[in-house]
């Protein structure tokens, strides 16, 4: 196949915006010039590339040409980097990352800051178990991950573990627990779930059998720590959150059960591609895991 780099960009700007407008205003052209280069690509390759939805996704056979488009666009600002001497007139690498939110509202923050000024993020925030579906999508070039087997394309690194505990308010504790983590006391507590994706606190329930919780979904890892603060349910918090400030006034959270803790093993996944770019922004990320998370 003879693809051209700006119908690639097209493919990559239309994914990243989610709308031919937004490609279009990112690329500085035309709608209709997406669309027209959109259309070039599909009959470059014979394939339908992209589903024109609100926000647009790509099919099977476009996720692959995605891949690629976003290679294209690594190495070339590599290259241009290197070709303009000390970086000052290059312009800066866009770098996609899948993140869990309980990493992103921690650690992962505080290791990218120090790379913003010669790169630019595009963070996507999912589950952990769910992070690595957008490495093979082709939406991201790396992925923060619960997944240690290697995605097609990519290689894997071990970052270390992130420890949660079955936390609540000591009011909360007093009056839905008065006689320890019984069965029946945690089948009728309302938990505190992250989104519907989160599965920590029902795996929690379940090996403790029970299987149909009381819930309330906060889907912010801010406000969902707060809001176990506030007594409205109990939660399973990692370790980081626990040892940051609060707004919320009152005692400290009580472990409720010291034997309860899980422990979710993160791993770095990223294209198995020589980027220097890439490569600087995964040590950032792995000498900041060596600091936040326990071996």
């Amino acid at each position: 196949m003879d693809l051209d780099l700006g119908q690639l960009r097209a493919l990559a700007a239309a994914v990243s915006t989610g709308t031919l407008d937004g490609a279009a205003r990112s690329l500085h052209v035309t709608p209709s010039a997406v669309s027209q280069r959109l259309k070039a690509l599909e009959a470059a390759t014979g394939r339908v590339l992209l589903v024109r939805s609100k926000p647009v996704r790509v099919t099977p056979s476009g996720a692959a040409v995605l891949r690629l488009a976003r290679q294209v666009e690594l190495l070339a600002a590599d290259t241009a980097g290197e070709l303009s001497g000390d970086g000052s007139d290059a312009r800066p690498v866009t770098v996609p990352i899948a993140v869990n939110a309980d990493s992103l509202a921690t650690w992962v923050l505080p290791a990218l800051a120090p790379l913003a000024a010669e790169h630019r993020f595009d963070l996507y925030r999912a589950d952990q178990e769910r992070t690595s579906d957008l490495l093979r999508d082709g939406t991201v070039m790396a992925a923060v991950t619960a997944e240690a087997e290697p995605v097609p394309g990519c290689r894997v690194v071990r970052l270390g573990a992130m420890r949660y505990r079955p936390m609540a308010s000591p009011a909360f504790a007093r009056r839905w627990f008065p006689d320890g983590l019984t069965t029946d006391a945690l089948a009728g507590a309302p938990v505190v779930v992250f989104d519907r994706e989160d599965d920590l606190q029902h795996a929690y329930l379940r090996r403790r059998g029970v299987t149909s919780p009381q819930v309330h979904h906060v889907p912010s890892s801010a406000d969902y720590v707060r809001a176990v603060r506030l007594g409205m349910g109990w939660g399973t918090i990692p370790d980081l959150q626990l040892a940051q400030p609060t707004d919320v006034e009152g005692p400290d959270l009580v472990e409720l059960d010291p034997d309860g803790a899980t422990d979710v093993v993160l791993h770095w996944q990223q294209w198995r591609l020589h980027s220097p770019a890439l490569d600087r922004v995964a040590e950032a990320v792995r000498a900041a895991a060596r600091t936040a998370l326990t071996s």
